[in-house]
């Protein structure tokens, strides 16, 4: 047998060039075949995550992307819709990798645009699919894209339905959680708190799962992590027993408000105040389970009085103020899109807001009544058009019981909220809403608190005109109310923003810092964050400002 001669150099260098460029070239036949497909491609129409990855490099996104009231928009340069828990890992390895950005993102239906990312985005809204339902436990484990009305739907045939609800249904079960969403309810938590165990996509471990029993002190930080911790897949959620509710809605001065308000806490399982400035009016809805065998109130929401004699003071003002309007023309407005139309013929005019409350106050004294449904088809309501809201939460009273009958908390800080709107002559629209929760066991939930505690949540808004100028006048208007909130309620009262609705350029950074410093354990955060994302690939702008991670 003949020994064959060693290889030439120029067959070495033949043999490295094609080592190294083979594999790319055909990794740029197969991006080339997807980003020009033919009638026959060499490719399937959606290629591997890792492609899709690395076509994003030559191919950047223009699609741009933007939360619900349009007060934030980015064009992110990569944009992903993964189908699998595999793809998601898939696309978190390779960002990993690059050490690159991709923020998850559900609806992006948050006031403050906290899920959005000019570097890159990964849309959880194709993971959407139930994964399994015990009825016996009365829980649900459900994929992070899957929507909460959707998931309600869901439960019918299984007699189950979410503990609480807030006040739309679009959000993403991923969202709604990580961001401490909630309804009303002094005995009812927020929704991080109903979540039992979890699974997370994290750039250093991969997927990992977390409950009460495995890893609590993560699993405590992780319920309410924002998409900075990892990108939630799943979720179990506590349920319980689907039931009708008794909703009960009449308006009430001040005074009976202050009088009446630790009694009805207690009273109701839902209750709800919409206080509406510059009149001496408190809208209150109150929500009771409709008991078995107990037949609904006869009297039907309203009181048996119509529309048009509702809508009267609002369409009468319509008519007088805004030229060329008709009756005919505003047949069809419903109350809450009457109210937007004369908002926005001054919405920084003070005296003219006002009008428009006393308007809005007399739409309410007429829509006094009772209605009876399903929870989830009775704890929502229409929030109105595009808007700016701050929404805050305070501990209220370390239990139900422990509301005083006079001078709690959370009524005081309506009459200082109140008092500095008139003060300011802000020209503040209806309605300031306050709700209650208790308190959660996220240790980064807005109502982090001891179980039977009692919390308040209180939003302002204004609400936003489609022209660009007014837009931005409205927009300057609003971090002045905003500030006021900020320099004289917040401190006073141990308050903090819902994490959907912080503004972090609209509070000076050390004070920022030291208020969340104040209520949240921001070490221990930053430090898993440092563990399961090293370099920072979940972040974004908003992270940056709110929660920025020590500097290396």
């Amino acid at each position: 047998m003949g020994v064959q001669a060693p290889p030439t150099k120029g067959r070495i260098a033949a043999g490295r060039f094609f080592q190294l460029f083979l594999p790319i070239a055909g990794t740029g036949i197969v991006v080339y075949s997807w980003t020009h497909p033919d009638k026959e491609g060499l490719v399937p129409s959606r290629l591997p995550p890792e492609l899709q990855y690395l076509a994003s490099r030559g191919q950047p996104n223009e699609e741009p992307v933007a939360n619900w009231s349009a007060t934030h928009e980015v064009t992110p340069a990569r944009w992903f819709h993964p189908e699998t828990t595999s793809d998601v890992e898939a696309f978190v390895r390779a960002a990993h990798s690059a050490q690159e950005r991709l923020r998850p993102t559900g609806s992006a239906l948050s006031p403050n645009g906290l899920c959005l990312s000019r570097d890159g985005m990964l849309s959880m809204g194709l993971l959407d699919k139930v994964v399994s339902v015990d009825a016996d436990k009365k829980q649900v484990t459900v994929q992070a894209g899957m929507r909460v009305q959707q998931l309600a739907d869901y439960l019918k045939p299984f007699g189950l339905t979410l503990q609480n609800y807030a006040s739309i249904r679009e959000q993403q079960i991923g969202g709604f959680t990580q961001v401490g969403a909630h309804g009303t309810g002094a005995t009812i938590p927020p929704a991080d708190d109903t979540v039992v165990a979890l699974k997370m996509v994290t750039p250093a471990f991969g997927t990992v799962k977390l409950s009460r029993k495995d890893e609590p002190e993560l699993f405590s930080l992780a319920k309410v992590g924002l998409g900075a911790l990892g990108v939630v897949t799943e979720v179990t959620l506590q349920c319980v027993p689907r039931h009708r509710l008794v909703e009960t809605t009449f308006t009430a001065s001040v005074a009976d408000v202050k009088k009446n308000h630790a009694k009805w806490l207690r009273q109701h399982r839902h209750l709800r105040y919409m206080w509406l400035p510059y009149t001496d009016s408190v809208v209150v809805v109150a929500c009771d389970p409709l008991r078995e065998g107990a037949q609904p109130p006869a009297a039907p929401a309203g009181g048996g009085v119509g529309d048009a004699e509702k809508l009267a003071a609002l369409r009468g003002l319509y008519l007088s103020k805004v030229p060329g309007a008709t009756e005919a023309g505003i047949e069809g407005l419903s109350f809450a899109e009457l109210r937007q139309a004369l908002l926005m013929v001054a919405p920084l005019d003070r005296d003219w807001v006002a009008t428009v409350n006393r308007a809005e106050e007399q739409f309410w004294q007429r829509n006094s009544g009772t209605r009876v449904g399903f929870s989830d088809e009775i704890l929502g309501f229409d929030c109105g058009g595009q808007q700016w809201v701050l929404e805050t939460a305070f501990p209220v009273a370390d239990s139900l019981d422990a509301v005083p009958s006079s001078g709690s908390k959370d009524i005081q800080y309506m009459e200082m909220l109140m008092a500095e709107i008139k003060r300011s002559k802000i020209p503040a629209p209806c309605p300031i809403e306050q709700r209650w929760t208790s308190g959660s066991s996220s240790a980064m939930s807005p109502a982090s608190g001891p179980p039977g505690s009692v919390h308040s949540w209180v939003g302002i808004i204004h609400y936003l005109p489609d022209d660009p100028k007014d837009r931005e006048a409205v927009t300057t208007a609003f971090r002045t109310y905003a500030g006021i909130v900020h320099d004289k309620l917040m401190p006073r009262f141990n308050a903090v923003w819902h994490w959907a609705k912080l503004e972090p350029e609209w509070v000076e950074p050390s004070r920022l810092a030291k208020r969340l410093a104040a209520r949240f354990p921001t070490r221990e955060f930053a430090k898993f964050r440092g563990l399961l994302d090293p370099h920072g690939v979940l972040g974004n702008e908003w992270l940056d400002k709110a929660l920025p991670l020590p500097k290396a």
